[in-house]
């Protein structure tokens, strides 16, 4: 158990693992696709979507290769596999090399067609697309949610890898690899699930852990789910339900 190779798996395995999830630690210390591609990314605040639209575009990029980093580390811990030379590598290792190139290769071909037309096929401007006027286009859009989300009444909670961010016109969900935007006077809000919880043996104020459906009155947007908590004491989920719009 103390050679090498396992050695090095198990470290890569943890350290993919915290980049790909990035646990508190992870962001204390800077290691984060956000951190080490800051200068290229540019400020979440002065452009929230061009910086959304970079964002997820690296992070798909970065992680595809996490594969093929393993490979690059076990041609040093297990110099005896002669990983380094395919042709004389074990035909294992060899089936997992054309893995770990196919998957930046995918990720890359990905970008280049997010990325044509100045970002047009993105997902995220596809989905602000539909919002936009005959005689504008996504990126008038683009530039009213980068307005209201500067302003410093929104709303903004969760983890990084599943925040929520309401605006006063803009209901969004900001995850590891897409940011879902809808469009507050257009969505219905209901309660999937509803799970409570004692805060401690002690506390007679239970906590309601709210998973909350957001779907667009246009079909053509894709339905996003949000949590939520709620300090109450217990409730139905159409008491809930009702109270929701009041929520944002």
């Amino acid at each position: 158990m103390d050679s090498p190779e396992v050695t090095f798996t198990l470290a890569y395995v943890v350290f993919a693992v915290c980049f790909v999830f990035t646990p508190t630690e992870f962001h204390s210390a800077g290691l984060t696709v956000q951190n080490l591609l800051s200068g290229w990314l540019g400020s979440e605040d002065a452009a929230f979507v061009p910086y959304h639209l970079r964002r997820t575009a690296a992070t798909l990029l970065c992680h595809s290769l996490l594969p093929l980093g393993y490979y690059v580390g076990m041609c040093f811990a297990a110099s005896e596999k002669r990983l380094y030379s395919p042709s004389q590598a074990p035909e294992t290792w060899r089936v997992f090399l054309l893995l770990a190139l196919t998957l930046p290769t995918i990720a890359c071909t990905l970008i280049y067609y997010w990325s044509r037309d100045r970002w047009a096929h993105h997902p995220l401007a596809r989905t602000l697309a539909h919002y936009a006027f005959p005689q504008s286009g996504w990126r008038a859009v683009a530039s009213s949610v980068d307005t209201e989300f500067r302003r410093i009444d929104k709303f903004a909670t969760g983890a990084p890898g599943a925040r929520v961010i309401v605006t006063d016109t803009w209901v969004m969900k900001v995850t590891t690899y897409r940011v879902h935007v809808a469009q507050q006077q257009d969505v219905h809000l209901t309660v999937t699930e509803s799970q409570q919880h004692d805060l401690s043996p002690d506390s007679n104020l239970p906590v309601q852990l709210l998973t909350i459906r957001v779907a667009s009155a246009n079909p053509a947007v894709p339905a996003f789910d949000i949590r939520r908590a709620r300090w109450s004491p217990p409730s139905s989920k159409h008491l809930v339900q009702a109270e929701l719009h009041g929520v944002w």
